[in-house]
């Protein structure tokens, strides 16, 4: 039987706790990046209800960084910090023009 998807971590799915504090917590790192290139870091705990003493895992919070900007993810909501590129503003580089009648002269010499 399929496990229903909790709305929050930090409350407790069994007794209805609120404001659980996780006891212990890791990252996990997403193999691949996604559509913008960022890397995904998922923060995740054990949590232990002091109310009825259950014990579950859930997600702390999510960190998405890459480029020139970092997103948080949590409980308070997302959090956006540095500026996003946009695709108009990305720096052009030195433009080299070539003549090929020049090139043919270098090679017969």
């Amino acid at each position: 039987m399929a496990r229903k998807k909790q709305k929050d971590s930090t409350t407790c799915p069994n007794c209805g706790e609120t404001e659980v504090k996780p006891t212990k917590t890791w990252q996990l790192v997403s193999p691949l990046p996604d559509a913008k290139g960022r890397i995904t870091i998922t923060v995740m705990g054990t949590f232990d209800c002091p109310k009825c003493g259950h014990h579950w895992r859930g997600v702390v919070s999510k960190i998405k960084a890459g480029g020139s900007s970092v997103e948080v993810e949590g409980k308070k909501g997302v959090k956006k910090i540095g500026e996003e590129e946009t695709e108009e503003k990305k720096e052009e580089g030195e433009v080299i023009e070539l003549d090929l009648s020049d090139i043919d002269e270098d090679e017969e010499e």
